[in-house]
């Protein structure tokens, strides 16, 4: 079916199925061909939200962009888009249903890997930039989670994804296209803000070919100044032992891409002739590299987690507009979260990408933003442990039994100082530490009176519930429909209905519930809770 912009509705053509991702502005669904039977992902976007943004011209003309290159696009190892619908409030863009998940959590399932099979996965990552290249396209977001799998059937072809962030340039044409991909995968010349063009793609290239032999990528720095001033200089090396077992070819064309000087960098077409490429057989090592395998599962793991955070935040409808009440910068999230006052979020993860086209504003797409994604399941990894799936539920259990019975020991216990939070007690805001809801526990007990809200009891802030008398009933709270996520062996996830019971003032039964999510992380051998978000109104203070 060839890409088209279609004038008819999208429920004359296709019929919705399920959910399979979700993005602060659109959502991704299967979708049926009601003429053909045939199957594709449908990225909704909806057009209202966009509008009702400051920046909603802007908006509107990244999706015509993206609309229009991807109708450009035909070849095996990029994502198709086959058509685009705009009816009633939403822009539909219909795509290949991909069901193979991230190539780089396909390698960890596999019972063999090697730099042979590294190589096959590099030509096709290069056969795919090279034919945008040769129509004058320009990705800048070639990273990990936007190359997937045609299908989970084995040798299943490598497909390029997520054209949000492409631009269309003239010939070789250098110039500031604004800043934009993902801080890890950044060249020198984008964080020089020099004028920059095709090679931003194959220093990305570069980034995943290292990162696809050893496992973990060739620049790192939980300090985002550091990471840049790192990939400006060229700053990166092939330690031992992991690095002695990869070839010289292999370590040659990662040279050729990570050159700093994009005017000397290698170009998709002269990689695709380079030795280690096209003559795998002689050249590649054909040896199982499980080392690789090993650290690339705490790759993924790390880059999961740091995306289950930005997708929970993300999910704040204030969330450009989060600042402390001094105005000054608010602490990092892991230590690598920005958020400054009247700017959205900087960060320094791999997973997160980053558009300034004014040099003035910076907008953030999370992982689930994905448009091509399509794994049912893509935050949990491919071993899944009942046991630590229950360990995490226990745990959540002793932090709310900790918050229902004003035990701030056993709460600091159970959570990083520097937790993140989202609860309606903040009022969109980020809230970073401890010192919020601390304040909570401290007053609890020490307020006589009760407020006249019913609200206020059992339901409100990430402290004791506030049923304040001397006489206070007591509280019990559950949680319900608990569903863990496995991020890797030391992260997860839990989402959860929690559920608060209790007396009122008037001795009648009350019970309140809210939605909560709950990031874990295990450090130094301990689980901490790091980050939560929980759904409902703020309580109000109405009376004594």
């Amino acid at each position: 079916m060839a890409a088209q912009t279609s004038t008819a509705k999208f429920s004359d053509i296709y019929e919705l199925k399920e959910e399979l991702g979700k993005g602060a502005f659109s959502i991704v669904r299967r979708c049926v061909q009601k003429a053909t039977g045939l199957e594709f992902a449908a990225k909704i976007i909806n057009t209202k939200k966009l509008s009702a943004r400051a920046s909603n011209n802007n908006d509107h003309q990244k999706l015509e962009r993206e609309a229009r290159i991807c109708r450009l696009l035909k070849h095996p190892n990029i994502v198709r888009l086959h058509d685009s619908i705009q009816d009633e409030g939403f822009h539909y863009l219909v795509f290949d249903l991909v069901t193979g998940g991230e190539l780089f959590e396909d390698i960890v399932a596999r019972e063999f890997y090697s730099e042979a099979d590294a190589s096959h996965c590099m030509q096709q990552i290069l056969e795919s930039v090279n034919y945008c290249h040769q129509h004058g396209i320009v990705h800048r977001d070639l990273k990990p989670e936007n190359l997937l799998l045609a299908s989970k059937a084995k040798g299943a072809a490598v497909k390029l994804a997520d054209f949000g962030l492409a631009i269309e340039v003239q010939g070789e044409q250098q110039a500031w296209f604004g800043f934009a991909g993902t801080p890890g995968y950044l060249s020198p010349e984008v964080l020089r803000k020099d004028p920059y063009g095709k090679p931003v793609d194959i220093w990305a290239c570069g980034v995943v070919l290292y990162i696809l032999l050893v496992g973990y990528p060739p620049f790192w720095d939980e300090d985002q100044h550091r990471l840049y001033a790192q990939i400006k200089a060229g700053a990166y090396d092939y330690p031992s032992p992991e690095w002695d077992t990869v070839t010289p070819e292999a370590k040659n064309l990662i040279n050729s891409m990570l050159t700093v000087n994009p005017a000397k960098r290698i170009n998709a077409s002269e990689a695709l002739k380079h030795p280690w490429i096209c003559q795998r057989e002689r050249v590649a090592s054909v040896v199982h590299r499980q080392e690789t395998v090993d650290c690339l599962k705490k790759f993924n793991a790390r880059r999961k987690l740091k995306g289950a955070i930005l997708t929970t935040m993300l999910a704040t409808r204030n969330f450009s507009r989060f600042s402390n009440s001094n105005g000054s910068s608010l602490n990092k999230i892991g230590r690598s979260l920005n958020v400054k006052k009247n700017d959205a979020i900087k960060e320094s993860t791999e997973s997160n990408t980053i558009e300034d086209e004014d040099s003035k504003v910076v907008s953030v797409k999370c992982d689930l933003e994905r448009v091509y994604q399509v794994s049912v399941n893509m935050l949990s990894t491919s071993q899944e442990h009942p046991g630590r799936k229950q360990e995490i539920i226990k745990l959540t259990e002793q932090l709310l039994q900790a918050i229902t019975s004003g035990d701030y020991g056993e709460y600091t216990k159970l959570v990083d100082p520097h937790l993140t939070s989202f609860e309606p007690e903040a009022l969109g805001n980020l809230i970073v530490g401890l010192d919020f809801h601390k304040f909570y526990f401290d007053h609890a007990n020490a307020v006589e009176t009760i407020s006249l809200d019913p609200a206020m009891s059992g339901d409100g802030s990430e402290g004791p519930p506030r049923v304040l008398s001397k006489n206070s009933k007591p509280v019990n709270t559950s949680i319900l429909n608990p569903h863990v996520h496995l991020l890797g062996e030391d992260a997860a996830c839990i989402a959860y209905v929690r559920l608060t019971q209790f007396i009122d003032r008037n001795g009648l039964p009350v019970t309140k519930h809210s939605e909560e999510t709950r990031i874990w992380q295990r450090k130094d051998g301990k689980w901490q809770n790091v980050h939560f978000h929980r759904s409902g109104s703020p309580t109000t203070e109405t009376g004594k």
